[in-house]
């Protein structure tokens, strides 16, 4: 376990326990409430679970690394904005995802790319998103989308 982990665990420990010292009967409510919302976010779960499988499973680890762990970082950087701006996957779906890849060797900047055009940029909402906006104002907004995300990835790989 890392320190951010261990700090959280601290934390939210310390808020608890300081809720249940000013209201134990409000911060019961509030862990009955949690509980019901977790019984429903449970399949949502299991789902991601078993989209990650999926996705690792058809796209071997071995794959992934060559792609997006390479050495040429722009051109796989590229690669996989390209990919995020096609694919149409939830957000709570694709954090998950893309930590699987980075665990099985894809570098930062490309990860970063593949997430930020997964939920910046729409190429399969495009169509509805021109009939809704206009198609100047889609086109404009997915091709800013694109150049920022890519700009947000190169800025985490310095960071990171």
């Amino acid at each position: 376990m890392d320190i951010f982990t261990i700090i959280f665990w601290v934390v939210a420990i310390i808020l608890f326990v300081i809720s249940l010292m000013k209201s134990r009967s409000k911060t019961k409510a509030a862990m009955k409430q949690s509980r019901g919302m977790m019984k429903n976010m449970i399949g949502d779960i299991i789902g991601i679970i078993f989209m990650i499988g999926l996705v690792l499973t058809f796209i071997p680890p071995e794959s992934i690394k060559s792609v997006l762990g390479s050495d040429n970082t722009m051109m796989a950087s590229i690669v996989a904005a390209i990919a995020g701006s096609i694919t149409l996957i939830p957000a709570f779906v694709a954090f998950p995802l893309v930590g699987s890849f980075i665990n099985v060797g894809a570098s930062i900047v490309p990860a970063v790319a593949f997430l930020t055009t997964l939920t910046m940029v729409g190429v399969v909402t495009f169509p509805l998103e021109k009939k809704e906006f206009g198609t100047k104002f889609a086109i404009t907004r997915n091709v800013l989308s694109f150049a920022a995300a890519l700009i947000i990835a190169a800025v985490m790989g310095v960071i990171l």
